[in-house]
């Protein structure tokens, strides 16, 4: 099905969407705090790169990252189409996650990623490995 915009217009559009929230692995990570009774956090809490949760008295913050928006190798997917704009876009965010990271680290904060393929129960371990610094510090 060809689409009704040209490549030019729906490239504008697709730029100008913006993600309010990735809700779904947010959800599935509530989810894992309540079954191992993390307590404490917050969401929407306003500091610098937009942490998806934060314990604020512990200086935490935690990103729940899409592995295809962020870069993660776990499936390979590379966009034939628009190939180009997706390797600067995957780029840009990687890029930003990474600054978010120095900037949070360098006023005193922890900072934790979590990749959407590891709330996966077949990824269990390495999400326990992740979560097991937080257990301690809460």
């Amino acid at each position: 099905m060809s689409d009704i915009f040209s490549k030019e217009k729906r490239s504008y559009i697709m730029k100008t969407v913006k993600s309010s929230n990735n809700k779904s692995t947010e959800l599935k990570l509530i989810s894992v705090f309540k079954k191992y009774s993390i307590k404490g956090w917050k969401r929407n809490y306003k500091i610098f790169g937009k942490p998806d949760f934060v314990f604020c008295g512990r200086k935490i913050a935690i990103f729940t990252d899409g592995c295809f928006w962020h870069g993660h190798n776990c499936r390979n997917t590379v966009p034939k189409d628009n190939a180009e704009y997706w390797k600067n876009k995957i780029n840009r965010n990687k890029k930003r996650d990474f600054e978010v990271n120095k900037h949070l680290k360098k006023i005193g904060w922890s900072v934790i990623r979590i990749w959407e393929c590891e709330l996966n129960k077949n990824n269990s371990d390495i999400l326990y490995k992740k979560l097991k610094t937080l257990l301690k510090n809460i």
